[in-house]
């Protein structure tokens, strides 16, 4: 049985919206073993959230997963790693007293009750601020008047509060900094301008800046596990005290890292029930309310379009599909299904033959719709088959993201040189690199790690903490010592392809009124 050199492996956990994940990898950057918690947030009193005692239980579960899989795997007590390192859900609202009580429910980013503060703040800072950010929740309960806010000693988001119960150390990353408060490119930290127009907003006993935790960049410490956050980690009492551990981070740094998407002219796109791109920039960027802007973990300015429907609508097309097999007596499995259909998209006309699909099972901000309806319409010579059906509605998936990365290439001119593709959206291989490609105007890649996720991106952040050489860097690390040798497919769409998608979306945009009209009517 081969053994692992603990002392040389690096341990990301990240708690996702459905699931705690955690990836240990070794000195060569590869995923040894792993764990997970599923868990789901709640819906009280009106804001989703998840208790501190979910998160505090649903970690220890996950790790303990991770200790049984070392330990069959390798026969070893996982007593020990090089270093540990948090990410979670970036944004989302955590207050806490000067002597560490909780003063409100933990509000996440799913929740949509911050519009005037957020709309507030984009005009006084001139700077986009979604109602997700931490700093909008802040506002909205001082708007709202609620009691705790005058208590706050501490604000914190989901990944800075565990990484505080790991290491007392009230700190995150400076990308899921850049989704609490606006970040100074220049200094690497919160802009001091923007922290006193806010502080003008107000009169109570503390000055924001004091209730953020401190944001530091990719590679510098963030303290040591401590004998109370061995324990909170890992309740056996197996784990040792003392280990590094890195800056926490959000989602979206952890997402960048593991696609090895952060030096300008890269970007990543995560295409699932929702879908966002997060495209580095080599210059600031100006106010748009369908961009937001964040950072890379190193500090670089990162565009970010967020969009909250993707996949949902075709998920539920196959669906009917896979009905309409078991009615005819030929069941097919699901998997297969969705092969068959991505494919068969492929033969399709490249703007889809005349057909219309809007895929809003909610509201979406990039297009200021509050809510949606999934709707597919025709006009009477469009072309109906099932290929040009399929290619609709994969693009149809993409159309809203395509908005805003025209947005940046036409109104921003930023460079994309290079995009890589993860999640369920590319599990058909060549299918939605090829329409995401068209869509973008860029070769996309999937990587055979991508998969991994955030976890994975987490561990590499605690290896560039460990084992980068002085001075080099995160990029650096990243393309020479990560993924220099690993297995990927690019894929780049044809004119055709980039045409048709072009066409498809004029005729999209032309036509959004009937969506808007459906999410009235029905």
């Amino acid at each position: 049985m081969m053994k692992l050199n603990l002392k040389e492996t690096s341990l990301g956990i990240e708690f996702g919206s459905t699931r705690i994940k955690a990836v240990l990898i070794d000195r060569a950057h590869r995923p040894v073993a792993s764990g997970a918690h599923e868990w789901e947030n709640q819906l009280v009193d009106g804001v989703w959230t998840y208790s501190l005692e979910e998160v505090r239980t649903g970690l220890q579960d996950c790790f303990a997963a991770l200790k049984a899989e070392v330990l069959e795997k390798y026969g070893q007590e996982l007593r020990t790693v090089g270093a540990i390192g948090v990410s979670a859900m970036m944004h989302g609202y955590l207050p806490f007293d000067k002597d560490g009580r909780q003063l409100a429910e933990f509000r996440t980013w799913r929740n949509t009750m911050t519009g005037p503060a957020a709309e507030k703040l984009t005009e006084l800072f001139s700077f986009a601020i979604p109602q997700r950010w931490t700093i909008a929740h802040l506002y909205q309960a001082i708007l709202n008047g609620e009691l705790h806010v005058k208590d706050i000693a501490t604000l914190t988001t989901l990944a800075g509060y565990v990484h505080w119960q790991l290491t007392g150390e009230k700190l995150v990353g400076l990308g899921e900094a850049s989704g609490i408060f606006p970040i100074d490119p220049a200094t690497l930290d919160y802009d001091e301008a923007r922290l006193k127009q806010f502080d003008a907003l107000h009169s109570f006993p503390w000055h924001v800046r004091e209730l953020l935790p401190r944001g530091l960049p990719a590679g510098e410490p963030g303290g040591a596990l401590t004998e109370r956050g061995a324990r909170f980690l890992d309740p056996s009492g197996t784990l040792e005290p003392g280990i590094p551990v890195a800056p926490c981070e959000g989602d979206a740094g952890t997402g960048m890292v593991a696609t090895n998407a952060v030096r300008p002219g890269t970007g990543n796109v995560s295409a699932g029930t929702s879908a966002f791109a997060m495209i580095v920039s080599d210059h600031p960027l100006g106010v748009h309310k369908e961009i937001n802007v964040v950072t890379t973990p190193a500090g670089e300015p990162v565009a970010m379009v967020h969009c909250s429907n993707c996949t949902s609508d075709l998920n539920d097309w196959a669906g009917l599909f896979a009905d309409f097999a078991g009615a005819i007596g030929a069941p097919v499995d699901k998997g297969a299904l969705f092969t068959l259909l991505f494919n068969k998209a492929l033969e399709g006309e490249a703007d889809g033959g005349g057909l219309l699909s809007y895929n809003y099972f909610s509201g979406e901000g990039v297009t200021g719709l509050d809510r949606g309806r999934p709707l597919f319409t025709r006009a009477p010579g469009a072309r109906l088959s099932l290929a040009n059906f399929m290619r609709v509605h994969l693009m149809s998936a993409l159309a809203t993201l395509k908005i805003g990365l025209d947005i940046l290439r036409q109104e921003e001119d930023l460079r994309i040189d290079r995009l890589c593709g993860h999640g369920g959206f590319f599990k058909t291989p060549g299918v939605g690199q090829r329409l995401l490609s068209a869509a973008a105007g860029a070769p996309v890649t999937v990587l055979e790690t991508a998969g991994e996720g955030g976890p994975y991106g987490m561990a590499l952040l605690c290896a560039y903490m460990l084992w980068r050489a002085p001075g080099e860097s995160l990029e650096d690390y990243l393309d020479q010592k990560v993924f220099a040798g690993a297995k990927a497919v690019t894929v780049t769409a044809g004119e055709e392809d980039a045409a048709g998608f072009n066409a498809f979306l004029a005729r999209y945009q032309a036509a959004f009124g009937l969506e808007r009209l459906a999410s009235e009517l029905l």
